[in-house]
């Protein structure tokens, strides 16, 4: 029996709570443990790097709350405006760049 999760992180901010859905975790960089006992990548789960989507196995049975951390990317883009600069105002310095996230 197999049992399939959505990766999320979990903001707190006094009594509020807000559940990020995550979309897009670095490859290799989940760890996940099952009420207290790391379960093994690729043993006891495998990770959708395009969705954020964990499927369980092995561990499928285990009773617990899950907890973990990873590494995620968000996508961005640079805003409709865009970026305005020219090599004769060139002072060594990057201009401000606005971006904006992508949801996915």
């Amino acid at each position: 029996m197999t049992r399939v999760i959505q990766l999320v992180k979990r903001y707190v901010s006094g009594e509020q709570t807000y559940a990020r859905p995550i979309a897009k975790p670095v490859a290799g960089t989940v760890r996940i443990a099952v009420g207290g006992d790391e379960v093994q990548e690729a043993i006891d789960f495998t990770v959708d790097t395009a969705t954020g989507l964990v499927t369980f196995a092995a561990c499928a049975g285990r009773r617990g709350r899950g907890h973990g951390g990873l590494e995620f990317d968000v996508p961005c883009g640079s805003t409709p405006t865009g970026i305005e600069t020219s090599v004769s105002s060139f002072s060594g310095q990057a201009p401000s760049v606005p971006v904006v996230e992508v949801r996915v």
